[in-house]
């Protein structure tokens, strides 16, 4: 049976390409590292929700314990117009990094379940880590499942955000205006 490290942004997320992975007999690991969630009570909900998902669908995560919203920030600094890219990447390289030292055949991420992501740049930045680390990048279209994973997340009652996680991505859903980095 292939192992598969799943990076996880989030529980509701997470659900479907669990169910899609398992029915695939993949054996799975979950992975919870997201220092671009802003701010920290929201970080805190996203992760109460997959430990809950984890228990509810007994996969073991690891969890990244040091929230740091600074290395994310410092990461995508004066490149606000490619930080979706930026922040992808930041994660699956710290994903494919647990996965090649845990011997993982490939990783892969929950956010390819989302209507709402930049699917060729999820798949760009995974491809791209994965050859870095020397460890393939598993792409799985999950977006068939979004609905499932909705559902999913209804019946286990699980925390449902109302946007990405990043503070840029706050201000959009809040004022409905794009994020751009304004000249003084």
């Amino acid at each position: 049976m292939e192992k598969v490290l799943l990076h996880i942004c989030c529980g509701p997320c997470a659900s479907y390409p669990i169910e899609a992975l398992r029915e695939e007999e993949y054996e799975l690991m979950g992975y919870f590292g997201n220092p671009n969630i802003h701010p920290y009570t929201e970080y805190l909900k996203r992760r109460r929700s997959v430990e809950r998902l984890a228990d509810v669908k007994k996969i073991k995560v690891i969890y990244e314990d040091d929230y740091n919203p600074v290395y994310y920030f410092n990461t995508i600094a004066f490149r606000e117009s490619k930080r979706c890219f930026l922040c992808y990447q930041m994660r699956l390289e710290k994903a494919a990094h647990i996965a090649k030292k845990g011997k993982f055949d490939y990783f892969t991420t929950s956010l390819l379940v989302s209507k709402r992501q930049k699917h060729d740049l999820i798949k760009q930045a995974g491809e791209y880590t994965g050859h870095k680390y020397g460890i393939p990048f598993l792409y799985k279209d999950f977006r068939t499942g979004y609905e499932k994973s909705r559902e999913l997340a209804r019946e286990m009652d699980l925390y449902r955000q109302q946007y990405c996680g990043c503070l840029y991505s706050e201000y959009e859903r809040w004022t409905g205006k794009p994020a751009v980095v304004s000249k003084l």
